[in-house]
């Protein structure tokens, strides 16, 4: 990333849309991500749906999968709640060991033929965040299968038993956001949707116990205000979810 890209001022996003769908590979995904850019759409009247590809059952190391994944689960669905979203789906892919390839790019293109959005959204799909932290292959393997079915979902040869299932071509996607993205271009206001994204990620209470000893409050607000914030800088001093925007 060059230095004139780096300080580039983020445009606002796209607006001109009535539904998006997100799709990442974990709960608590969108929360850390995204949040408080869904609760400001929902506000609007836009329509956005979560389709997670696991049920994060391999995220809490005290807890046994069993367990963890209907805990998670629900956890994530009160998440979503929060900001808007009714809707939340799992493609039941196992967490932790998500393969990239065709099978996850057909299930990832039906869904985005079932709901029909204009806008797609998922999370960084680059093997780091930022220049020493390593991103994990499940969010590698979800982003990627995400952008690649954006363009699946729209061709009838391609997984053509979709169709005999019911599930038409939907060529509709317009764009393709990917939030946690070291090279943003774009950018979502973040203020009247901050409240709603710290009580969205504080639904994922047993996640957040295990991961910190923090007061799960002070680590949910710390984390997400320092995120917001440093995207100000580039969208004019205000406290901004960055996105890196793909057009199709």
């Amino acid at each position: 990333m060059t230095t004139e890209s780096a300080f580039a001022q983020l445009q606002p996003m796209p607006d001109d849309w009535q539904r998006a769908l997100a799709v990442v590979a974990h709960p608590d995904d969108l929360e850390y991500g995204c949040a408080a850019a869904v609760a400001a759409w929902t506000d609007g009247g836009r329509e956005v749906t979560y389709v997670l590809a696991t049920r994060g059952e391999a995220g809490i190391d005290t807890l046994d999968p069993a367990k963890c994944g209907p805990l998670r689960e629900q956890e994530q669905r009160a998440s979503a709640a929060v900001v808007g979203v009714r809707e939340v789906e799992f493609l039941g892919h196992r967490d932790g060991v998500i393969e990239y390839g065709p099978a996850l790019r057909r299930d990832i293109a039906a869904a985005i033929r079932k709901y029909r959005p204009e806008l797609v959204i998922t999370l960084n799909h680059r093997d780091t965040w930022g220049t020493h932290a390593w991103n994990t292959p499940d969010h590698l393997a979800v982003g990627r299968a995400t952008l690649d079915a954006a363009g699946d979902a729209g061709n009838r040869w391609i997984f053509p038993e979709l169709t005999e299932q019911g599930l038409a071509p939907w060529d509709g996607v317009r764009w393709v956001a990917v939030a946690g993205s070291t090279t943003p271009t774009h950018a979502v206001d973040a203020r009247p949707g901050l409240e709603r994204s710290v009580r969205s990620l504080l639904e994922h209470r047993a996640y957040i116990e295990a991961l910190t000893d923090e007061d799960p409050e002070h680590y949910c607000r710390s984390f997400l205000t320092a995120n917001v914030t440093a995207a100000a800088e580039r969208f004019g001093g205000v406290p901004a979810v960055p996105f890196e925007v793909f057009g199709r």
